[in-house]
């Protein structure tokens, strides 16, 4: 059924999706990046190198992320379900926002689900929890690949003979 799904990437209905999803996808990560202090900051505090490395994880992130979401539609319009493995992908987004987002709003927002210790203070910009955000997306992306290639069509089973006439 992979294969099916990846030719079904082709049609203009997943290309529109698809190209949607992935500017959405990047607003979200960069802004979380602005939220951390931007691009600026960062090359004033650890150069260059950091701020290359952030976005090119972004677009990866934003790519694999829309990717998830064109596979996971075209799944389940095959299938009738949804794969599970895109569940991941929410969860490398929340990761994001309550780790490298800025500190007075991630202390708050624990304190106000009750968790009192938090993060305050993030090396390189986040860098590290990006990067396991990266890990969970991946880990996501890998398990949608998996349950499509053991995914089955939805096809109506017949109930008798008589309905084929």
């Amino acid at each position: 059924m992979l294969s099916t799904v990846i030719s079904m990437q082709k049609k203009k209905k997943f290309i529109i999706s698809g190209i949607v999803f992935f500017v959405l996808f990047s607003i979200i990560y960069y802004m979380l990046d602005y939220l951390n202090g931007g691009y600026p900051k960062m090359i004033r505090d650890y150069g260059i190198y950091l701020v290359v490395i952030n976005i090119f994880i972004n677009f990866l992130m934003a790519l694999i992320s829309s990717t998830m979401m064109n596979f996971s539609t075209a799944f389940m319009s095959l299938s009738g379900k949804e794969g599970k493995g895109t569940f991941f992908g929410n969860i490398a987004v929340f990761f994001g926002m309550l780790t490298y987002g800025c500190t007075s709003c991630v202390i708050a927002f624990f304190a106000a689900i009750g968790i009192t210790l938090s993060v305050a203070i993030l090396p390189l910009a986040g860098l590290p929890y990006k990067i396991v955000a990266f890990v969970i997306l991946i880990a996501g992306f890998i398990w949608l690949l998996i349950e499509i290639k053991q995914g089955k069509c939805k096809v109506k089973k017949i109930e008798s003979s008589s309905d084929l006439v």
